[in-house]
């Protein structure tokens, strides 16, 4: 964790200052932050709040490295089966693809992520003395920023903790290079805990409304952390709690799905101009700055759909193989014809956006997740019935086809609950949500069903490496990635997960 951690202040500084931002980002106190009085008045939280969200889109002026959202993209989609190797994936890529991973593999790194937590960290640690320096920032004020420091620290922990299990968890600022850096793991059930922790005490202190559109779905609100709680609850098979933080969503009444006769309206409204009625929270990439799906799917494309997705995933009408199709399929999440992956680069119907207008935004979570995620508790809490109605009406509104219609009975927990991952596949293809979907259902009640992961990973295998994968998704620990080996190298109180020594 000390690898590109030093100087973590200075970074900081710099990064606020130099980043893109969109309207509702720019609120830079007018003379800068990179001044000596730093942190004495309400303007430079705000700043170093929302250097923590610059953190998200981009990596620091200096730094070499992929963006958080190309982490979120890879962690979370290269072993979900949906997804093979473009013409310009690496070996780091191909690696992970086929379930070959070493500690030496780059995206193993975790660094990016640490380096948010560090300046959510900061802002925790340092915001509420600026009170006694800042008449004007009021307690709320200052409640506000903290629950949203909190907030996206528990996401990058939450996130960390699905990834590579166990992790070190530390929860004070880096202020200087004499800080200790020699942290061992904490168990996945403690980074859990701490996560939930975190979002109750946010939730405490959280904006319910901005007062304008971007803010609502790229800043933390309430219903951002609501959202959270039912993700991570879902993973801690506390379902009652999952089920309770839904409906905070739901019955806030700030968000619905989008309808429309037209399917070039519908996919444009969510996914070409994003904050639609359905957007929860959403990284807000602008013409100004831009995301990096132009390049990773269009113009060097690293990845591709996997050959059958049309077929396996949304389904052909035979009949009327042009007329008819999921609305989120071919044409809105991919070219079916030929794989090429459309979701952030193009227009429904195929338009290509230009290189300076590819500001399609990172979708951490939308309405249908919260959907979907309260009938996935409804079905582990034995209420079948109001589960399947709730993934009827989101088909329904989906134009999803007949032929991927599982039609399981109320009564068949395992059913509904395949039936729920297969619609989430469909809804959230491509969005870093694969892997982690079929990992939680496979763990729960003590990988009870195993199984999901090994079809999952052979899917896309050639037949030459199957056997060596079945072999090692046997072992729980290979589901997660190994610490890298220049962490190990850094932080002596590390040890590697046991399926990689």
């Amino acid at each position: 964790m000390q690898t590109k951690i030093k100087t973590i202040l200075a970074i900081f500084v710099l990064f606020v200052s130099a980043s893109s931002c969109d309207d509702y980002l720019d609120l830079r106190p007018q003379d800068g932050i990179v001044r000596d009085e730093f942190w004495k008045t309400k303007e430079d939280i705000q700043a170093a709040v929302i250097g923590i969200y610059s953190s998200l889109l981009n990596s620091p002026p200096g730094v070499d490295d992929f963006s958080m959202t190309q982490y979120l993209f890879m962690h979370g989609e290269l072993r979900g089966g949906m997804v093979v190797e473009g013409v310009f994936a690496t070996e780091d890529e191909r690696d992970i693809l086929e379930t070959n991973v070493l500690p030496s593999n780059a995206l193993t790194d975790w660094s990016i992520f640490y380096r948010t937590i560090n300046y959510c960290n900061t802002v925790i640690d340092l915001a509420p003395a600026v009170k006694n320096e800042d008449p004007t920032l009021t307690q709320d004020q200052l409640n506000h920023f903290v629950s949203e420091a909190l907030a996206i620290r528990a996401y990058m922990y939450f996130t960390l903790a699905r990834t590579f299990k166990d992790v070190p968890l530390k929860l004070t600022a880096t202020l200087s290079d004499k800080d200790n850096f020699q942290i061992p793991v904490s168990k996945q059930a403690d980074v859990f805990a701490q996560v939930i922790k975190d979002l109750k005490l946010a939730e405490e202190y959280a904006v319910e409304d901005y007062g304008n559109n971007a803010s609502n779905k790229g800043r933390i609100t309430k219903y951002t952390i609501n959202t959270m709680q039912a993700d991570v609850y879902l993973w801690t098979e506390s379902y009652q709690e999952a089920l309770d933080a839904t409906k905070k969503v739901i019955n806030s009444g700030k968000y619905k799905l989008v309808e429309s006769n037209n399917s070039a309206t519908w996919f444009n409204t969510i996914y070409s101009n994003g904050n639609s009625s359905e957007g929860i929270f959403e990284f807000q990439y602008t013409s100004a700055n831009t995301g990096p799906f132009y390049s990773i799917f269009f113009q060097r494309p690293q990845f591709k759909a996997y050959s059958l997705m049309m077929d396996e995933v949304y389904g052909y009408d035979v009949n009327d193989p042009i007329g008819r199709r999921d609305v989120r399929g071919n044409y809105a999440s991919l070219f079916g014809a030929t794989g090429e992956i459309i979701k952030f680069t193009r227009f429904d119907g195929g338009e290509l956006k230009q290189l300076q207008d590819s500001n399609t935004h990172w979708f951490v979570y939308r309405y249908s997740d919260v959907l979907l995620m309260q009938a996935e508790a409804l079905a582990r809490l034995g209420q079948g019935k109001d589960a399947i109605t709730i993934i009827t009406d989101l088909r329904l509104k989906r134009w999803a086809l007949d032929e991927t219609d599982m039609s399981p009975g109320e009564g068949d927990t395992n059913g509904i609950i395949d039936f729920i991952l297969a619609e989430r596949a469909r809804e959230f293809a491509f969005e870093g949500k694969r892997w982690y979907d079929v990992l939680r259902i496979a763990r729960a009640n003590n990988y009870e069903r195993k199984q999901l992961l090994i079809d999952l990973a052979i899917a896309t295998a050639p037949v030459d490496k199957q056997q060596s994968i079945i072999a090692k998704l046997k072992d729980p620990n290979s589901h997660y990635l190994p610490i890298n080996t220049n962490e190990l190298f850094t932080n002596k109180a590390l040890v590697q997960n046991p399926f990689y020594k």
